[in-house]
């Protein structure tokens, strides 16, 4: 099949597959697997070219609701009856279920139902890793964005990312998929580990130092160990398979630090 994919969660859906060669067109953000690198580009996520996606001509477009402003780009696929599936995974099961939902509609419902089952067991075998942890849960602070500051709720995918890596989300008490805060509510809540992961920006461009200029947060647990990390946007913020590298990564971090 001829398929496009508009947005990186999806295209890393078919990488996991292992049908990404199928792929004929890709937004811009997409970067894994490797081999899309080569493949045309559309555009960013929220500003597709559909003019260009219909002329490629596609079997199927998979198309995401994952962001706001994406529904513009289903609008089009509608208005021109291109035909597409629409993925909007908020939630570990909801990626599952999207890996069935693929293989059915790539028509490869063994590769999606086997796909599915290879999550579901490296979610288990996280489980027992961080069960191996005694210490008390430590608490993170994710910071998806630095000014206005925001950082994931209940509602996401980044508190079951937490509790796979045998800590909990500092914010899981609002029932929100993305929270709006201030400086002063994460002091407050005084956090064990201070998670960077800055949507669309790579590791090296974040800057952990301007935490220092936030009034009081020197005092801050997590400033005064040294418990900041930076990770990489691409295995935390966004709705794929790869979310479970990130834990394996996060997990890994907490376990090194707990035995220093």
């Amino acid at each position: 099949m001829r398929i496009i994919s508009l947005c990186p969660s999806n295209t890393e859906v078919l990488g996991y597959l292992g049908l990404a060669d199928q792929l004929i067109g890709v937004d811009d953000f997409s970067d894994w697997p490797k081999s899309v690198h080569h493949l045309p580009r559309l555009g960013p996520d929220l500003s597709i070219d559909i003019d260009m996606v219909e002329k490629l001509n596609p079997d199927l477009v998979i198309a995401s609701l994952s962001v706001p402003g994406m529904e513009k780009n289903v609008e089009e696929l509608n208005k021109r009856k291109i035909p597409h599936i629409i993925l909007n995974p908020q939630s570990l099961s909801d990626i599952q279920n999207d890996l069935v939902l693929t293989g059915k509609a790539l028509n490869e419902p063994e590769r999606g139902l086997e796909a599915a089952k290879k999550f579901q067991t490296s979610i288990e075998d996280l489980k027992r890793k961080a069960g191996t942890i005694q210490e008390k849960r430590p608490s993170l602070y994710w910071e998806w964005w630095p000014k206005p500051v925001f950082t994931p709720g209940k509602l996401n995918w980044l508190t079951e990312i937490s509790e796979l890596a045998g800590a909990t989300n500092l914010f899981k008490d609002i029932e929100l998929a993305s929270v709006q805060t201030d400086w002063q509510d994460v002091y407050e809540r005084n956090p064990d580990y201070i998670c960077l992961a800055w949507v669309g920006v790579r590791t090296e461009k974040v800057k952990p130092e301007i935490l220092l200029k936030r009034p009081g947060w020197r005092d801050l647990k997590a400033i005064k160990k040294g418990n900041v990390f930076v990770l990489e946007e691409q295995l935390f913020c966004r709705p794929s398979p790869r979310l479970l590298e990130g834990a394996k990564k996060l997990l890994s971090l907490l376990t090194d630090k707990l035995t220093e």
